[in-house]
Parts: C-alpha cells; sequence; structure tokens
C-alpha cells in the first residue's frame, strides 16, 4: 500500500520531469493538464513522458468519443438515457456530430503517433488538445449536460409512454 508521502514524492517527481517540455515545448502548466486530462496517474518511470501523457489524452478522447456516440446512436442505450436525450433539439445534436467529428479526427491521428514516436509531433498534439477541450469540447459539452439534466421535461406524457 502506497502512503501519501510516497504518492507526492511521486506526483512531485512527475512535475520536475515535465518542466524542460513545457520549457521546450511551451506546453500548457501541469496543474491546467492535470486538471484537465488527470496526467497525474503516469507511472513516472519512462523514457517518454510525452508519449504516456497523450496516451492519457487518448483514454479521455476516447471517454468522450463513447458518450456522444451514444446521444447521436441511442442502440443500445440504457432507458435512463433516453428519456434525457429527448430534451436536445437538432441543433444540439448538430453540435455534437461536429464535436464527434472533432474528437474523432484526433483519434486518427493518436494512431499515426503511435506509430511512430517522434516527441515534438507528441507536443503539439498535447497543446492542439488542450486547447480543443478548453475551447469547445468543455465549453459544448457542459451546455449540454445542462439541458440534459435541467429538471424541465419537455417531452410529453401520453397514454403511459413518451413522446419529444
Amino acid at each position: 500500500m502506497t502512503s501519501k508521502d510516497e504518492i507526492t514524492t511521486c506526483l512531485e517527481e512527475l512535475k520536475k520531469q515535465y518542466v524542460p517540455f513545457k520549457k521546450e515545448y511551451n506546453l500548457p502548466d501541469f496543474t491546467d493538464l492535470n486538471k484537465q486530462f488527470d496526467i497525474e496517474e503516469i507511472d513516472i518511470e519512462t523514457d517518454f513522458l510525452l508519449r504516456k501523457i497523450r496516451r492519457i489524452i487518448a483514454e479521455k478522447i476516447a471517454g468522450y468519443l463513447r458518450f456522444i456516440e451514444v446521444i447521436l446512436n441511442p442502440n443500445n442505450t440504457p432507458l435512463f438515457l433516453f428519456k434525457l436525450i429527448k430534451k436536445l433539439d437538432s441543433e444540439d445534436r448538430e453540435k455534437l456530430t461536429k464535436l464527434y467529428e472533432k474528437l474523432g479526427s484526433f483519434e486518427i491521428e493518436l494512431v499515426s503517433l503511435d506509430l511512430d514516436y517522434d516527441e515534438k509531433k507528441e507536443a503539439k498534439f498535447i497543446i492542439k488538445c488542450y486547447e480543443m477541450f478548453n475551447n469547445d469540447v468543455k465549453k459544448d459539452l457542459s451546455i449540454l449536460i445542462s439541458k440534459m439534466n435541467n429538471k424541465d421535461d419537455n417531452s410529453k406524457k401520453v397514454n403511459g409512454d413518451y413522446f419529444g
């Protein structure tokens, strides 16, 4: 079992390893990147820190892609989501589709980066993802999630069935 001191020491070591990359490639601040992508979970014993960071980001992208896909194509979706999805209009779905396409293009780029390691390309990808998440994903998904969580029921109930 790892103690709190060991975890703190590992995190401090990770931050130290990150500093030269931050300076060389003008990467986002460690704390900001960590808030967005949970990079503190990285095993610090690596020769390829930027690759590890990019892979953590890839997991986040994959999670958002799956979530958006469930909303856009609700086959085999848990029943509780159907009622929430009905609160979204065509404009919301269009935003989600554009976001899905952006995230999908990142998925393709991830495969390319996995095939041929290049530190500079890894850094550019990290910067691009960080900016996209802060400028597009976070904002758009927050609005849509708020709309889905809205307690006002916009659907009509007829004979026990819901119609949007």
